[in-house]
Parts: C-alpha cells; structure tokens; sequence
C-alpha cells in the first residue's frame, strides 16, 4: 500500500511541476497529495480526533521529532483505524502509514523524520466508520533527506538489532509507554558516498508489525522520510503488561524479529 501511496506522491509532485510551470513557488503541493494519494475524498478539519506536534524550527532536518495524538474522547463510537503522514514538499512525500489492530488502542505515537525543505506535515486520521480528518503543522527546516548518515563502520553488523523499552506511564494499570528502536541505515537514496560522490540507493525499514499479547497493535509502512535507526515511542492501552513481538523487513526483503515478555516476568 505504501509504495503505491510513495508512487503517487512523486507523480503528483512531478505532475503538479509539468502542469503548473509558470506557477508561483507557493503553490502548494498539498492539493495534489489531496488527489492523488487520498482519492480526493473529503477531509474535514481534525481538530478534537487527532493532534501533530512538530517543532517550527528544527535543530536537525535529519531527525526532526514529531508526535501524532489520538483526541477522540474515552467511549467514542468511532476509533482510528489509520494514520496517514505527509511531508509535503519531500520527495517522497508520504512518509508513513499508521494502521491499528485489536491488540489495543494506540493513542500516542512518537518518531523521528527527515525534512527537505520548508514544509507543511500532515496527518491524516481514517476513522473506523470511512471517514477522514486532518491536521497540519509547518516545519522550517532543510537538506534532511539528503543529509549523510552517521552509522559507523560495522554498522552492517549490527544492522537490524532491535531494543525495546517500558516507560512509567501515568494513564493508569491499563496504559503504556513503551519504545522500539531498530539499527539500520534507512537510505533515502538521495544521500551520497562521501569516497565517491556516487548516490548511496535507498535502502529503508518499509514495514513493521508490533503485537502484543499475540494480537496485532500497530503496523507501519514506512517510507525514506523515516530517519536513520528508526525509533517509535507509543501510548496505548489493553494489555499493557503483555508480551511484546516486533517483525520488520527493509526493502532488500530481509526480515528482522524481536521479542520480550511479559512486563514484571523474570
């Protein structure tokens, strides 16, 4: 699903440049991601079911720290199904897609992104009954995309470890904070060997399956705007001490697993 909603990104960015080449350098990109990637349903305003949190100013285009939120009150009817991220005027620009299974509820999550250039982010939440609603944030920041990256040598070696982490959370017994970061270089194909100036390809982290208790919680399609060793940070509640899984696979097709028990478990 992510690589045709990348697909179509970049054709209705190029699309837009062909069609529109007299046009004034404000024109925004958003109209086209509107048609191309959401079909041209209607997106109302996401205020009171989702929230983006992103600085103004980043200190690093590379890793620029974003938060999306779940504002849907506790018994509503409808849930979130899916979370769609765009980076406007990135190359590539759906960063990610967020879907939740029946493991829990997610109302938080946490990452780092790359940003090209001055830009709108949105997320775009699909709630259970089809509809979509939408919020934006605007990032001044530039060159994150094609920014060199800062694994060390025997980075290959290490590539695709993962950690896990449980944090106190202050949601309750049935609430968690929890953290997976996994080692890979996340290419974005826009970066250059610095021996020989050649593109390094891409090569990125482009799905990750995370259950718990055996039910499926969150899965991400991810695209190059996924910072290098990606990291995710949620909230979420339902079987918030159970056991933890993690599958991901990169666009090479290998496939990298984690597991960790049960929180209080020896």
């Amino acid at each position: 699903m992510l690589k045709t909603l990348i697909a179509t990104g970049i054709v209705a960015l190029l699309g837009a440049g062909s069609a529109c080449a007299q046009a004034e350098p404000k024109d925004d990109p958003w109209v086209f991601l509107v048609t191309n990637v959401f079909d041209g349903r209607p997106i109302a305003d996401g205020a009171g079911v989702i929230a983006l949190d992103a600085p103004y100013r980043a200190e690093d285009a590379a890793i620029v720290p974003i938060t999306i939120r779940s504002e849907l009150p506790a018994g509503s009817a409808v849930r979130i199904a899916k979370i769609t991220l765009t980076i406007d005027n990135n190359p590539s620009p759906v960063a990610a897609v967020f879907s939740f299974g029946d493991g829990g509820t997610v109302n938080a999550i946490s990452t780092r992104v790359r940003v090209d250039a001055y830009t709108n982010m949105h997320a775009v939440a699909e709630t259970s009954d089809g509809k979509l609603y939408g919020v934006a944030k605007f990032v001044k920041a530039s060159g994150g995309c094609s920014s060199p990256g800062i694994a060390s040598a025997d980075a290959a070696s290490h590539r695709g470890e993962m950690q896990f982490r449980r944090f106190d959370s202050e949601g309750g017994a049935d609430s968690a904070e929890a953290q997976i970061m996994i080692r890979h270089p996340n290419n974005s194909g826009l970066q250059r060997d610095p021996i020989n100036n050649y593109y390094i390809p891409a090569f990125f982290i482009d799905d990750l399956a995370l259950s718990v208790g055996g039910k499926p919680l969150l899965r991400i399609e991810g695209g190059i705007s996924i910072s290098e060793n990606p990291s995710f940070r949620l909230n979420y509640s339902g079987a918030a001490d159970a056991p933890v899984s993690v599958e991901a696979k990169d666009t090479s097709g290998n496939v990298y697993k984690g597991s960790w028990p049960a929180a209080g478990s020896s």
